[in-house]
C-alpha cells in the first residue's frame, strides 16, 4: 500500500510534532551512549593546566581576536600533518574555555607553533609582522611591548578556571603571582625548580627583552611558545588514543 505524505505536509502542527519526535530520537541515540563512558577525551601523558603567565597570554590571544585568523586544529589530512605536525588531539584542548580551534586560516595553524621560533622572532613578528614575513597581512601589536601585564589577580583567574573543571591545586592558586614573576624571568637568579615541578615543560625567560617590566608581550609569547609542546608524540600510538 502506498503511503501518502500529504496529510503530514499539509498539517503544520502535525509536521512540527513529528519533526520534534524524529530529532529527539536522533539526539538521544547520539547523547545517551556518552553517559556510559568515563570520558569522551582520550588520555595522553604530558597535558597540564596553563601556567599563570600562559593563561594570561591566552586571555590576550582571545581578547585580540587571534582565533579569527589562526586555527589551533590540525586535521588528519596528509598535507596538514606534513606542514604542521601531528594531528590535533581533543586532550590538547581539555583545559581551554573556550577551545581555540578556529573556523578559518588567514594565517597558519598555531597548534604546534611552540618552540618553532625564538622569543625574539615572536616579538619581532608581533611588533611588525612584515619585518619577518613580508607577505603578512596581520596587523601590528607593538603596543603589547609597552603595556604592563596586570597579574595581581591571577589567583582569581585560576580559581575561575578551577570552577569549570581545570584541576588547579590550592598550591598553584596560592603561588600564582609568584609563578608569573618566576616564569617571566624578573629575577634571573631565582630558583625555578618549584615552578617547573608545578608546570612541567614551562618555558622560562625574559620573553620581550625587557627584564624590568612584565608586559603583555611576555605573556602572549609565553603562551605561543607552549602550544603543541606538552605531548611527546613519539611515545603516543593510535592504540593509546583508543583506550
Amino acid at each position: 500500500m502506498k503511503f501518502s505524505h500529504e496529510p503530514i505536509e499539509t498539517n503544520v502542527i502535525l509536521l512540527a510534532v513529528l519533526t520534534l519526535i524524529t530529532v529527539s530520537i536522533g539526539g538521544l541515540v547520539q547523547i545517551v551512549p556518552l553517559f556510559t563512558v568515563e570520558s569522551t577525551i582520550e588520555r595522553v601523558e604530558g597535558m597540564r593546566p596553563y601556567t599563570p603567565l600562559e593563561l594570561a597570554g591566552r586571555n590576550i590571544y582571545v581578547r585580540e581576536g587571534c582565533y579569527t585568523c589562526h586555527s589551533q586544529q590540525i586535521r588528519t589530512f596528509r598535507d596538514e600533518v606534513e606542514r604542521y605536525g601531528h594531528y590535533s588531539l581533543a586532550a590538547e584542548s581539555m583545559y581551554d574555555h573556550p577551545f581555540q580551534w578556529g573556523s578559518k586560516r588567514t594565517g597558519p595553524d598555531l597548534a604546534r607553533v611552540g618552540g618553532k621560533y625564538s622569543n625574539a622572532w615572536h616579538v619581532a613578528h608581533l611588533t611588525d609582522p612584515r619585518s619577518v614575513v613580508p607577505e603578512s597581512i596581520m596587523p601590528p601589536y607593538a603596543f603589547l611591548n609597552t603595556k604592563p601585564l596586570r597579574y595581581e589577580d591571577m589567583a582569581d583567574h585560576l580559581k575561575a578556571n578551577r570552577a569549570v573543571g581545570v584541576p588547579y591545586t590550592d598550591e598553584q592558586i596560592q603561588t600564582a603571582v609568584q609563578d608569573v614573576r618566576l616564569q617571566a624571568g624578573v629575577d634571573p637568579d631565582a630558583d625555578t625548580a618549584e615552578l617547573l615541578n608545578r608546570y612541567p615543560k614551562a618555558v622560562v625567560g625574559d620573553f620581550d627583552g625587557n627584564p624590568e617590566v612584565i608586559s603583555e608581550m611576555d605573556a602572549l609569547v609565553a603562551y605561543l611558545q607552549m602550544l603543541g609542546t606538552l605531548v611527546d608524540f613519539s611515545t603516543v600510538s593510535p592504540e593509546d588514543l583508543r583506550q
